[in-house]
């Protein structure tokens, strides 16, 4: 096994090189375990939490959407950015409101939280399962329009391997959730 001391990074200064409410770009300087020295481009991005809703017909909550910055359609859990002082499971339950017009119900459970590219962005994740929700409406989130629909679960690998699975918190979350029911 690998001690901490071992691939140890040495991080120096940072220098803000873009700053607004949705992503800070730094350069900041480093030395690798190796001692070659540089400046390196860290993205840092708000936290995010992410709803995974579950009903009892083995389906999922999700919406199919076109993403720009891809060019791409799939389907998407429903989340979003983390506003202030707001509890991260709070936050995945309003989105899902929004965006979808269903709010969850009853406790819901963290699944797992991650770093999607931890290498040089940093942007946790926050999921959280709900196993009920209650349609309180049409979707108010016009932004994040796309079209709602309960998914059989049965879709999901399939969905991932022909790429229509949208972002990793969507594909992170259902393939946790999957992995974690096969192993009981």
């Amino acid at each position: 096994m690998v001690g901490d001391d071992v691939g140890t990074w040495k991080v120096g200064r940072r220098r803000a090189i873009y700053r607004s409410r949705w992503v800070d770009l730094s350069l900041v300087q480093v030395e690798a375990p190796n001692a070659e020295r540089w400046d390196h481009h860290v993205v840092h991005l708000s936290r995010v939490a992410v709803a995974l809703i579950t009903n009892d017909r083995d389906e999922v909550l999700m919406l199919w959407r076109y993403r720009f910055a891809t060019d791409a359609w799939g389907y998407e859990l429903p989340g979003g950015i983390i506003d202030g002082d707001e509890e991260s499971a709070a936050t995945a339950a309003r989105e899902a409101g929004e965006e979808c017009g269903w709010l969850p119900t009853g406790e819901p459970e963290h699944l797992i939280s991650f770093e999607p590219i931890p290498g040089m962005v940093t942007s946790e994740m926050d999921v959280y399962h709900w196993r009920s929700a209650e349609r309180i409406g049409e979707p108010t989130d016009t932004e994040e329009a796309g079209t709602v629909e309960w998914v059989s679960l049965k879709r999901a690998t399939k969905l991932a391997k022909e790429r229509k699975l949208l972002g990793s918190g969507t594909l992170v979350a259902l393939l946790y959730f999957l992995a974690s029911r096969a192993e009981g």
